[in-house]
């Protein structure tokens, strides 16, 4: 699309942020892309996790773990609504566009370039989680940038399509996010009272500690 062609601010961007591959030791390029394509989403599930911890107790513990359960559903509902986006724009990846130009740094990216799916998806983690606990939430909107800028980093996006990344996670974590707990909140608020499942909510009386909840 003539809308998504590079102007020369956006490959000054790119061929900057991807030149950095050259510039450091090996070893430390390899890990940052190790980190942006396993490393930082593992970092983000690991967040909902450590909300879970945080926010089980609360007085609106169904509704917070329910937010929690929403970041989830989140990311893989911003991947899914890229689907049909990416096959409409259908741009190629910067290093088709730019052969021998960009040092690429993870292979078997063959799908179109925009909008970056690990950015979507951390990005609907991170808003989803911040609408829950405001400090953690902080912390996955930090690891949501380095995600962009590994992306970038590793010459498989350009920086557009991290930035709309960005914006379709996010637009689908607060625009949906009303829905989703009208129907996730009680779902969750039911299965805590269950015996199977009472460990999402854990109150006290059930041998926990009463001065924990919270």
């Amino acid at each position: 699309m003539a809308a998504l062609d590079n102007p020369d601010v956006e490959l000054d961007i790119l061929y900057g942020i991807n030149g950095l591959a050259d510039r450091l030791p090996g070893p430390v390029a390899d890990a940052v892309a190790f980190l942006g394509e396993y490393g930082i989403p593992l970092a983000l599930v690991a967040l909902v996790c450590c909300a879970w911890f945080a926010v089980r107790r609360r007085a609106d513990a169904a509704a917070a773990v329910a937010g929690l359960l929403w970041a989830g559903l989140a990311a893989g509902i911003a991947r899914l609504v890229n689907m049909p986006i990416a096959d409409f724009v259908a741009r190629p990846r910067p290093f088709v566009d730019h052969p021998g130009e960009l040092t690429v740094l993870v292979d078997g990216k063959d799908g179109w370039s925009f909008v970056s799916d690990h950015a979507s998806a951390a990005m609907a983690i991170a808003a989803a989680l911040f609408l829950v606990h405001r400090g953690i939430g902080v912390a996955a909107l930090a690891l949501a940038a380095c995600q962009g800028f590994a992306r970038v980093f590793v010459g498989v996006h350009y920086p557009s399509d991290v930035i709309g990344g960005f914006a379709l996670g996010t637009a689908v974590a607060l625009l949906l996010a009303p829905a989703a707990m009208a129907v996730l909140t009680p779902l969750v608020r039911g299965a805590g009272r269950t015996r199977a499942f009472a460990w999402l909510t854990p109150r006290p009386g059930t041998g926990d500690d009463p001065r924990l909840a919270a």
